[in-house]
């Protein structure tokens, strides 16, 4: 059996190197001489003879998937970037899943469940038949395990442990019943369970990696397996046979993609030409530009990404941002229908509020709120005694120069997206000074100085309780600064109802109170948009936009 196996692993790689491997027998040819070589060439014959047939029939098919950034980590329950749930999706099964059209809970891991009256215990009936891709069994025991790494202080989860919310404790019934026990309700658990951060991993595998050597060696029960994970090179996952189990909307072809390479191609200018080179099945995030001139050659998939927008909080605590005026004539006086025209080539449509209109209890009132109106903006400069006496081209009030600091990270076009803001704030007597922070570390350092006035940043989810991360007074992201004992209370009881009706009214409030206070600059609803080669096709995106249904994909023949 073992021999069998390396013959297979040889003619795998044969057929992956294109037949380069038949060089190393040469090679060795001259290493060993003449009288070894007919055995050399006897054995490949040999493996070819035995594995051609089943290999012609069942081709390997493998693809390349453009990243457009390496994240600093890719453990789920760890770290929280977009992009480390693009291969993991695949490789992890949650206890529930969000239906990608219908936005419905249907089961995953777990086959039902059942939610008490006061909304604090959740009863999951978990499934009998599934197991890690290290076989051990998925059970009960397997979702404490997972709970109690994900909650463990020492862990230092960045997303994982903020999505479960109030949960205290869990409850082992038998070896497929278990209890999330919360201390106070907490709507959004399920949109919570269903999101890879919150994947079900073996418990034999996070016991024997501990800490950051886990994402090394990651073992879920997903469709796919994690095969590795070179630092600055690539990550691969691999087509699981065995599995068998599943939501409803996955349904694999019978001629799946076999093996997913994902590679880092962090300069923006070289997607579109390792796409055109071929060096890449599909490019995620492509540039608007480049994907408008790409139409006629690739498929270009449009995935609309629920949560927050394209924005940039305001800091109410430093002038001259402090001044509602102010920030409502920033709002004002942005063009965002020229920087969505010009940045983003129309892919996407203009934000009018703190979430976008594919988010769950977005509130239609937010459209055409503040549009775009320079002369509005500078009434209100006028008004709030801001006027330019040296005529330098700055407006001051009280001495103060009205000029604001901006941070701006690099990804998503936000330098691009801060001129064009800078070109609309200059005339109207505001000095822009942009601070470009080329990293997230370094966005977090320039947030510690609390020297600015705007900072670009979001989150993504279908359900807006992520807005408690930003605009609660004693949130982690509440870099505006904003205390409102009123805003919190609203928050909360969003967080805590029971009722979809009553969560929709609650953070139609919450929309329009962020919006009446001008705390955050709205500009874009994300799209991700991807170019892919046309031999690949079904190929779809979950509910949340970013992370792509492989299970489903499969290449054209020829």
């Amino acid at each position: 059996m073992r021999l069998m196996l390396m013959m297979q692993a040889f003619w795998r790689s044969f057929v992956r190197s294109g037949g380069a491997c038949l060089a190393v027998i040469v090679n060795h040819y001259h290493a060993v001489g003449a009288q070894h070589i007919v055995s050399l060439l006897v054995f490949s014959f040999i493996i070819m003879t035995i594995i051609a047939p089943t290999q012609a029939q069942d081709d390997f098919d493998s693809i390349v998937y453009g990243l457009t950034l390496e994240p600093s980590g890719i453990d789920p329950h760890i770290n929280r970037s977009s992009e480390l749930g693009i291969p993991l999706r695949m490789v992890y099964d949650t206890l529930v899943y969000r239906h990608p059209e219908t936005g419905e809970f249907v089961p995953g891991l777990a086959s039902s469940w059942q939610i008490s009256d006061d909304g604090r215990v959740y009863t999951f009936t978990l499934r009998q038949d599934v197991t890690f891709h290290d076989g051990v069994p998925f059970n009960a025991q397997a979702v404490a395990a997972n709970l109690d790494r994900i909650t463990a202080e020492e862990t230092g989860s960045q997303l994982a442990r903020f999505l479960l919310g109030p949960f205290s404790e869990y409850a082992i019934i038998d070896d497929f019943t278990i209890q999330l026990i919360l201390s106070e309700p907490f709507s959004p658990l399920l949109d919570s369970l269903s999101q890879v951060y919150l994947g079900m991993a073996s418990p034999a595998a996070i016991q024997a990696h501990p800490g950051a050597e886990y994402q090394f060696a990651q073992v879920g029960s997903g469709p796919y397996r994690f095969v590795e994970y070179r630092l600055g090179e690539r990550i691969v996952i691999e087509r699981y046979d065995d599995y068998a189990w599943g939501p409803t909307f996955y349904q694999p072809p019978e001629d799946p993609i076999d093996e997913i390479v994902f590679r880092f191609f962090t300069d923006e200018a070289n997607r579109t030409l390792a796409l055109e080179a071929g060096e890449a099945t599909v490019m995620g995030e492509l540039p608007p530009l480049d994907a408008s001139f790409l139409v006629d050659e690739f498929d270009i998939l449009q995935a609309r990404v629920p949560g927050q927008p394209t924005q940039f909080m305001m800091n109410v605590e430093r002038f001259p941002t402090d001044d509602l005026a102010v920030r409502q004539a920033l709002i004002l006086s942005a063009n965002r229908g020229l920087i969505t025209g010009v940045v983003f080539q129309d892919f996407s449509p203009i934000a009018w509020g703190p979430i976008s209109s594919n988010t769950q209890f977005y509130d239609e009132s937010m459209q055409g709120r503040y549009t775009f109106n320079p002369e509005a903006a500078a009434t209100l400069l006028d008004d709030a005694g801001y006027i330019d006496t040296d005529d330098d081209g700055v407006r001051e009030r009280d001495g103060r120069r009205l000029a604001v600091n901006v941070i701006v990270p690099p990804w998503g076009l936000l330098p691009e997206v801060a001129q064009i803001l800078r070109n609309n704030w200059e005339p109207l007597g505001i000095q822009v000074d942009l601070v470009l922070t080329p990293s997230f570390g370094l966005l977090l350092g320039e947030v510690d100085k609390g020297e600015y006035n705007l900072v670009a940043f979001n989150a993504f989810g279908v359900d807006p309780q992520f807005l408690s991360q930003f605009y609660r007074s004693d949130a982690t992201n509440n870099w505006m600064n904003v205390d409102d004992a009123e805003l919190d209370a609203l928050l909360d009881a969003a967080q805590q109802a029971t009722d979809d009706a009553e969560r929709a009214r609650l953070y139609a409030q919450i929309q329009q109170m962020i919006m009446d206070e001008a705390l955050m600059l709205p500009i874009r609803e994300h799209v991700n948009i991807n170019g892919a080669d046309r031999t690949i096709e079904n190929l779809t995106f979950d509910r949340y936009g970013w992370f792509p249904l492989l299970v489903n994909a499969s290449l054209r023949d020829g």
